[in-house]
């Protein structure tokens, strides 16, 4: 069945097909980076369901998802669980923790992914063998990444980066396959 397929640049498409590991900031990735909090200071946080579907997709095929986050959020947290991702909140060092997990799994660091929109992801977007910003990344940013995705952070940014993956691991045909029965 034919679709549409965004034109990747071949080094980007190589990088992605090395993906084990997908690790994700929340605050301004998988959310639009606005906080919300009500009267009693409970947070919450906006969640884009296509992205959702991207992370749920990358677990099936076999990759590790994991949230990574500085902020020590319980609605990251049950969000991730609910994904099946290892939810990492209240992250102090995002390099360490994102080495821990490569090291724990036995990965190189080309296989791993990370994608952030500010300057605490900067050291980790500089050791990842795919590193991605949404579009609303901040510009000092810019610079450290290797795909900047045409969409904003939590408007279906991360399932831009999920859905690269899975198109240079070859997975694409078959998800469409599966989901047209």
């Amino acid at each position: 069945m034919p679709h549409f397929r965004p034109e990747y640049p071949a080094g980007l498409v190589a990088r992605a097909a090395k993906v084990r590991l997908a690790c994700f900031d929340v605050d301004g990735t998988l959310t639009d980076g606005r906080l919300w909090f009500d009267d009693a200071g409970r947070e919450s946080k906006a969640f884009h369901v296509l992205d959702g579907q991207g992370l749920v997709q990358l677990r099936k095929a076999g990759i590790t998802v994991a949230f990574v986050t500085a902020r020590d959020s319980l609605v990251a947290a049950a969000r991730a669980r609910e994904l099946g991702a290892e939810p990492h909140v209240n992250v102090k060092d995002k390099v360490a923790c994102v080495e821990r997990i490569r090291q724990r799994l036995g990965l190189e660091r080309e296989q791993v992914a990370f994608m952030g929109d500010d300057l605490p992801d900067l050291g980790v977007l500089r050791i990842a063998g795919l590193a991605v910003a949404p579009a609303s990344v901040h510009h000092w940013i810019r610079d450290a990444v290797h795909w900047v995705t045409p969409s904003r952070g939590g408007e279906g940014a991360v399932r831009e980066l999920c859905d690269l993956v899975l198109h240079a691991q070859g997975r694409v045909d078959a998800l469409l396959e599966a989901g047209a029965r």
